[in-house]
């Protein structure tokens, strides 16, 4: 689990490829989950793209997913290699597959290492840094 309170004095993680990612990291401020979506065939996908790895067309527009998903793979981490997420207990580090279909990369919050199995029902969850980035985590659920 990620100790949060010391966080704040630590250096923050920052989006890679702002751009495209942009979207993403908005809504994430307003506690809201969205993917990319293609137009063409429908694909929902993670992570922020220019073209749709399924059928390459650049037609995409974002939608809103549930936010509830399984665990796919998982592993606790005791070496960070960003110093935000190292604490004195290290972090669960997993992908997480959407019920919509995408896996996407994050943290499990508010349960010991030792709960956590592959398919355990997990939902999003929203930690704000500060005003400009609040970052996706999980948490055990429905």
């Amino acid at each position: 689990m990620t100790d949060t309170s010391s966080a704040y004095d630590r250096p923050l993680p920052v989006p890679v490829h702002e751009d495209l990612s942009k979207p993403f990291w908005e809504a994430t401020k307003k506690h809201e989950l969205i993917m990319p979506k293609c137009n063409s065939c429908s694909s929902i996908f993670f992570y922020p793209r220019e073209a749709c790895p399924e059928c390459t067309s650049m037609d995409l527009d974002w939608t809103e997913v549930s936010g509830q998903g399984r665990v796919y793979s998982y592993t606790h981490v005791r070496q960070a290699v960003h110093p935000y997420f190292q604490s004195e207990n290290g972090h669960i580090y997993a992908i997480i597959e959407l019920l919509e279909g995408p896996k996407i990369p994050s943290n499990i919050l508010e349960c010991e290492p030792e709960d956590i199995f592959v398919d355990m029902n997990v939902v999003a969850t929203f930690e704000d840094l500060n005003d400009d980035f609040t970052l996706l985590k999980f948490k055990p659920g429905p």
